[in-house]
């Protein structure tokens, strides 16, 4: 069982930029390929960002290309996004979630097992 804890959300001016990390505890994050989800108020929950168990194979939302960044620090059992350039259709809830397995970069949430309870972000225009 994993289980996650977002942090770094909070209110940002458009062209900002933001910080989330994502905390794992009860086994390592290392065996575990990791996802970046956002959920806008009256909308489905939408695929970010994805990473492989290693770091070297990201996949990104065409919405967030060239403005985020997905990495993480397995050492620490922490996944990070870097968002820049922030937009107000940025605003949403952000969970990260962990995939059963090292290499899957897929967007579709059900593929993924363990989800974090997520944190807001919110940008002002």
């Amino acid at each position: 069982q994993v289980q996650l804890v977002e942090s770094g959300g909070g209110l940002v001016q458009a062209g900002g930029s933001l910080r989330l990390s994502c905390a794992a505890s009860g086994r390592t994050l290392s065996i575990h390929a990791m996802g970046w989800f956002r959920q806008a108020p009256g909308k489905e929950r939408e695929f970010v960002a994805a990473i492989t168990w290693s770091g070297a194979r990201t996949n990104y939302a065409d919405s967030v290309k060239g403005r985020f960044s997905i990495s993480r620090d397995n050492a620490k059992n922490t996944v990070y996004l870097q968002m820049n350039n922030l937009k107000s259709e940025d605003t949403a809830v952000y969970y990260c979630a962990a995939r059963r397995d090292p290499y899957g970069l897929g967007s579709v949430d059900n593929e993924y097992a363990y989800w974090g309870q997520g944190t807001q972000v919110t940008v002002s225009s």
